[in-house]
């Protein structure tokens, strides 16, 4: 019965990745076909076929325009399709309507008119996201790490960072974003800080080929620092089924007090200590001090246990061997975080706009950033993402509201434009560099010269899709 409620639990969890994928990938197709379809019709283009997926269509209605609107099971793109002398007969009334008939400024316009829609997009999902107003943890230092950069440049617990750079931050969440522009270099990163007595001063951190290395690097843990927290009681709340700590005796509902292993004695006051304890020590036997609470009505007093626990071995996604208990942690024991931790950030109409285009701006420069650190080799490639990895954070900002599935499409669909204008034949961006040559020659390149270029175009997407499906899958 048990295999079959997790087995339910799974299928369920599948579906909803996948329908979460679904969704997201389906609506920036719409918005980046639709931007390349409404530009060919302003200059005259006439277009064949709408399709969102790939493969025979399941779902067709042609307007009256004669364009054929429709829906292909293959959700992994889409296409607009638009009448070309190069691809087919054109009947002699139709021959000024062909794609191939316009000007090269036309064409152009055609090609770009994808990504700027993406973009266009992204600036007023931000803008809804700033209308509605985000919250975020006010940047104020909970622990420093003694051997840190952080702490060698005096940065001490309750600092609170004002500036990254010339950058104001209200939230460890832009802190964040600002540290990322760092991730590769050899440079120092200056910082704004301000103490418990309010008293500013200046902090510059030197870095060497910062995180070059690292998947999913952690920007505040590179610095050595880390946000303030509440202490949470390390009370289990739910015990996974054949994991080391059902074996040992847990139940939910039991405090952990201590732990001895190895001999020495830890006192626990908090859930994270009792997780650090755990994955320090995969494999080997450890005697837990637990507080359980009695079931008999009459009494107040909690029954104190000895329990042997052995923490089975796991790696994590970097290759780390850590240990695994297969324990959770009781909801009711998380605290509530105080109003004045949190800050709020919300603009007017106006503000929003004007701050959708700056994230959306930023975004592009860090993708492209990126893009040029992978290939200088300063930011690894195990960055990279491909479906899997889409479907899965899609299915976990749509778990986490309406605002966060937004801030979500935003980013894809940033990423997705910018993709599209690189310049790289089979892309928009290829099509662009072509039509140029063109607008520059005075004539197009040759049909041999367009085949070598679309094929060397193929090799590197395949290349990256190669390595962003092995990327997907290595993490699973």
């Amino acid at each position: 019965m048990v295999n079959e409620l997790f087995i339910g639990s799974l299928d369920t969890s599948i579906m909803s990745t996948l329908l979460s994928f679904l969704v997201a990938i389906s609506i920036l197709v719409v918005i980046h076909e639709f931007g390349h379809f409404w530009v060919a019709r302003r200059c005259g283009v006439k277009v064949l076929r709408f399709s969102v997926g790939f493969g025979k269509p399941l779902w067709s209605y042609t307007d009256k325009l004669g364009t054929e609107f429709s829906v292909a099971p293959i959700p992994l793109g889409g296409y607009v399709k638009m009448l070309d002398q190069r691809e087919g007969e054109v009947k002699p009334e139709e021959l000024h309507q062909a794609f191939n008939n316009k000007t090269v400024w036309q064409r152009i316009a055609i090609a770009s008119a994808g990504p700027i829609a993406n973009f266009i997009f992204a600036i007023f999902a931000y803008m809804a996201i700033y209308l509605v107003g985000t919250s975020g943890l006010t940047p104020v230092i909970g622990h420093v790490d003694v051997t840190s950069p952080a702490y060698e440049q005096g940065i001490l617990k309750d600092d609170r960072i004002l500036r990254v750079g010339d950058k104001s931050v209200g939230s460890f969440q832009e802190v964040s974003w600002q540290l990322i522009s760092y991730i590769g270099e050899t440079t120092d990163i200056p910082l704004t800080i301000e103490d418990k007595n309010q008293i500013q001063r200046q902090v510059s951190i030197p870095i060497t080929n910062w995180l070059t290395d690292q998947e999913a690097p952690d920007p505040l843990k590179g610095l050595g620092i880390a946000p303030r927290t509440l202490p949470i009681d390390a009370v289990i709340g739910q015990i996974a089924d054949g994991g080391a700590a059902q074996k040992s005796g847990l139940k939910a509902g039991d405090k952990v007090t201590a732990v001895v292993v190895a001999g020495e004695e830890s006192v626990i006051n908090d859930w994270r200590e009792w997780v650090d304890l755990v994955r320090q020590h995969p494999n080997q036997e450890m005697d837990l001090f637990v507080e359980r609470p009695v079931t008999d009505a009459d009494s107040t007093a909690n029954t104190v246990l000895v329990l042997q626990l052995v923490p089975q071995l796991k790696k994590t996604d970097a290759g780390e061997e850590i240990g695994y208990v297969g324990a959770g942690i009781d909801p009711s024991a998380i605290p509530e975080i105080p109003s004045d931790w949190v800050t709020k950030t919300q603009f007017g109409p106006i503000d929003s706009f004007v701050q959708g285009v700056i994230k959306t701006k930023d975004l592009i420069v860090f993708t492209l950033e990126s893009l040029w650190k992978m290939i200088l080799g300063d930011l690894s490639v195990k960055n990279l993402s491909g479906p899997i990895t889409i479907a899965k954070v899609a299915d976990s900002s749509v778990s986490n509201g309406a605002i966060a599935f937004i801030g979500f499409l935003a980013l894809l669909s940033v990423s997705l434009g910018v993709l599209n204008l690189l310049p790289i034949p089979m892309l928009d961006g290829g099509h662009i560099l072509f039509y140029g040559i063109e607008a520059i020659r005075g004539k197009p390149l040759s049909e041999r010269v367009q085949l070598v270029g679309l094929q060397i175009g193929m090799a590197l997407l395949l290349s990256l899709m190669v390595i962003a499906f092995y990327n997907d899958i290595s993490r699973l």
